[in-house]
């Protein structure tokens, strides 16, 4: 007989989760009514055009916004019960962001631009470790004038690794990229999800790339039409846009 295989891990349980947005005298729904698990140590990718609600999500499950109705339970504590300090130490904590647009200090190397992130962290890597994870050792002293576009996106994600994050929120980070220098920045998400263990969560509206999740979130007018686990998951250096 085969050995039974353990339930997998839910990190996040996300139960009817609305939000509306005042737009002058008119609401505008941008969530109605999400469902979801999300396992630990998984790559979900949320897919689906722009204002379609997936950013939304992931600022709500990042602590970073607060939904109208419903609920998202992390490790069986209730987001929306948190108060404003209690959300501040959860994304200090537990959550590691990664943008479109990479945020970096102009006037700190990518060595100070990740410890900013260290200092303040419980049981951080150093800033030289989490620049080599995403091959960056070569780096360590230069400003982000100096780097490209694709180097600087590492160096932001190399930031957001360094304290160790159980949860990686990533928003478009591929898409001020060309394809070649993606790929290269997704790689690096990948081997973060490997070797630290992460639930990585990555926002996309781009097709191919959805073909590294291990499962694929499409979103449609703020619901989520479908969730569709990835059977012949693609790894990033396969990738091509």
């Amino acid at each position: 007989m085969g050995s039974v295989q353990p339930p997998p891990i839910v990190a996040f349980r996300v139960r009817n989760l609305t939000k509306t947005y005042r737009s002058g005298e008119v609401d505008v729904a941008a969530l109605r009514g999400i469902d979801l698990d999300i396992l630990g140590t998984e790559i979900l990718v949320l897919l689906g055009p722009s204002g379609s609600g997936k950013s939304t999500f992931l600022n709500i499950i990042g602590g970073l916004d607060r939904p109208t109705t419903g609920d998202v339970i992390f490790r069986d504590q209730s987001l929306n019960r948190m108060s404003d300090r209690e959300l501040t130490l959860y994304r200090r904590e537990h959550v590691g962001f990664v943008f479109q647009f990479y945020n970096l200090v102009p006037s700190l190397t990518a060595r100070e631009n990740v410890a900013l992130v260290t200092e303040i962290a419980a049981n951080p890597m150093s800033p030289e470790d989490a620049l080599g994870i995403v091959g960056l050792s070569d780096r360590l002293d230069h400003f982000p004038a100096q780097l490209s576009g694709g180097e600087q996106q590492r160096v932001a994600i190399a930031r957001a690794i360094a304290k160790r994050p159980e949860i990686l929120l990533c928003d478009e980070p591929t898409g001020a990229l060309d394809s070649p220098t993606g790929v290269i920045v997704l790689q690096a998400i990948e081997r973060i999800n490997a070797e630290l263990g992460t639930t990585s969560v990555i926002i996309t509206h781009n097709v191919v790339i959805a073909e590294m999740g291990s499962r694929v979130a499409s979103f449609a007018n703020g619901r989520i039409v479908s969730v569709v686990e990835n059977a012949c998951r693609r790894p990033a250096h396969d990738l091509r846009w």
